[in-house]
């Protein structure tokens, strides 16, 4: 599925990574715990979390994952998106909860990891 299909069925808003959107994606991961999103190897992923702060883009780098969604209504900071570009990272804000996105992107075939 590409990015910018994710941003339409999350009715979610792109801070960072506008020009990746036709990036696609397969797997899908939720997570709050930083410590397990470091466990996570898989390619091709999209990390959606709660935790919205510079050490989740650290994480997510260190990861090799490049496409993050921040859901409940966090917000990208400055810092965050700055960084996020220097790492050609996609940062998406959703309104949603972590359940509700997980659902509908479940639902329209983003993989699980496990």
């Amino acid at each position: 599925m590409k990015i910018r299909e994710v941003v339409e069925l999350l009715n979610a808003r792109v801070v960072s990574g506008h020009e990746r959107l036709d990036n696609e994606v397969e797997y899908g991961f939720s997570s709050d715990l930083m410590s397990d999103v470091l466990t996570v190897e898989t390619d091709n992923l999209l990390l959606l979390t709660g935790l919205a702060n510079v050490q989740t883009i650290r994480t997510a780098e260190m990861s090799d994952i490049n496409k993050i969604i921040f859901v409940r209504r966090k917000k990208a900071t400055e810092e965050m998106i700055s960084l996020a570009a220097e790492n050609d990272m996609i940062l998406i804000e959703c309104d949603y909860s972590m359940f509700k996105t997980s659902g509908i992107l479940f639902k329209s075939g983003i993989k699980p990891i496990y």
